[in-house]
């Protein structure tokens, strides 16, 4: 594929050949036989964007479930509409996803019995730790009995297991080619060999056109098409076990594996560094999340040589909330971004959709501007540039900390954007996506020959 006549960030114009690579880049090439030619008019090229924690599975199901929490639902009336309206899945199944308690209270299986008591339903809470089930969901589980249908962590307990659906993703494939995503790392908890072999498959017949990269369990290994990261490691606090995450830690590093643990409270952040410097660090070792940073941890983060990989978006879509609920003294150390990187601590940014919005460039710009819906800015010092923001997106599966860049001999996944780099930086906009490849294949749009981007 030939790209003509796009602009770098640091403003050079220049045509660039891709395939699996960049392989040329000149101020002008001509196009060779039966090569695809974009005409990207002065816009922006930049590497293809990388969502670093994603759950692809979940956001598939997502698209087609009802939203059931804020801000598209905000009281038990229009709570209750959501779920009565709802679709059901091809099992019969009513599945609604993003529930928060401040739209009708911790709800259990009689309060969705008094809304919906014939069609089995399950409603996630916007965590993804909890789904609430009710009477017929229940009965269908073979869990009839159960005291008050609050399953805690069902998706990752073999003694619980919910429905399978089979949700392709298609769709969340072009949405992401939309958005100039070429690579994303799914963050699902203990996903098997066989998970593995599914995404291979979706990815090799174009239904996932996008890299995938995944936190597998421990023992799994890579397939053409997918390649394995650090172990994904889920904590809560009522079950934190010093002893046993060190000895996790351990056995992963043994297996030439890193760690990536979840992390958004002061006491799963402890537990985890000191579980880091009883087992000994390896550099695949990540962070995921980092909701809440006290500064003590900042230099402590840098040493260790983990990856923090959080998400500012949540700024943006649950700040005014955060602003509200949490104590006054630990605003300045929620979803950190300016602190990290002013330390040297290894640091990516991503999306968690479908729990956050999974506009990647949406959350660019909460890491910008650090404003709330509610016209706030929450952590003004955490705020960063747009190039370092955009930067953040552009690191590699393996090495989400190191940008890549647009030159000769790095890989062919490109985003090229409608506007100059100096409008695209200050709008961080994905409606500017003009054209994204994955190893010189145009994703969006499919049919490039002769395009103007304009």
């Amino acid at each position: 594929m030939l790209i003509q006549r796009a602009t770098l960030l640091d403003g050079r114009r220049v045509d660039l050949r891709v395939g699996a690579s960049i392989v040329a880049m000149a101020e002008r090439l001509s196009p060779e036989r039966g090569e695809e030619v974009f005409d990207a008019a002065g816009g922006a090229v930049v590497p293809g964007l990388h969502d670093h924690h994603v759950h692809l599975r979940s956001t598939a199901a997502a698209q087609t479930s009802a939203r059931v929490g804020p801000p598209w639902t905000n009281d038990p009336e229009s709570f209750a509409v959501a779920l009565r309206t709802a679709t059901p899945d091809v099992d019969g199944w009513i599945r609604a996803v993003g529930y928060h308690e401040s739209v009708a209270g911790d709800i259990d299986r009689r309060a969705l019995d008094a809304i919906e008591s014939r069609r089995p339903t399950r409603v996630q809470h916007r965590s993804g730790a909890l789904w609430i089930v009710n009477s017929p969901g229940l009965a269908a589980l073979g869990m009839p009995d159960h005291p008050d249908g609050r399953l805690f962590r069902v998706d990752t307990d073999p003694g619980h297991t919910l429905p399978p659906v089979e949700h392709r993703l298609t769709r969340l494939g072009a949405t992401l080619s939309g958005w100039g995503v070429t690579g994303v790392t799914d963050a699902t908890p203990g996903q098997s060999q066989a998970d593995i072999d599914a995404l291979a498959a979706a990815h090799h017949s174009g239904e996932l056109p996008q890299r995938p990269h995944s936190l597998a369990a421990l023992g799994v290994t890579a397939v053409p098409g997918v390649t394995i990261g650090p172990v994904k490691i889920i904590l809560d606090d009522e079950t934190l076990d010093l002893d046993d995450l060190t000895d996790r830690a351990a056995r992963c590093h043994r297996a030439d594996r890193g760690i990536a643990v979840h992390c958004v409270t002061e006491s799963q952040l402890a537990v985890t560094v000191a579980a880091l410097e009883a087992a000994g660090h390896d550099p695949r070792d990540r962070i995921e999340h980092g909701a809440l940073i006290h500064d003590d941890y900042l230099d402590v983060l840098a040493e260790l040589g983990v990856t923090v990989v959080t998400q500012p978006n949540f700024v943006a879509e649950r700040g005014d909330a955060y602003l509200r609920d949490i104590p006054v003294r630990d605003h300045p150390m929620l979803w950190r971004v300016a602190s990290l990187l002013d330390r040297g601590v290894r640091l990516a940014l991503s999306t968690d959709m479908p729990f956050g919005d999974g506009d990647p460039w949406a959350a660019m710009r909460a890491a910008v501007h650090r404003g709330t819906v509610g016209g706030e800015i929450l952590g003004p010092a955490e705020r960063i540039s747009a190039e370092r923001a955009l930067a953040l997106f552009c690191g590699s599966a393996q090495r989400p900390d190191l940008a890549r860049r647009v030159e000769v001999g790095q890989p062919g996944d490109l985003c090229v954007l409608t506007a100059a780099p100096a409008q695209a930086l200050a709008e961080l906009a994905s409606d500017m996506v003009a054209l994204t490849v994955v190893g010189g294949s145009a994703t969006y749009p499919f049919d490039v020959t002769s395009t103007d981007a304009r």
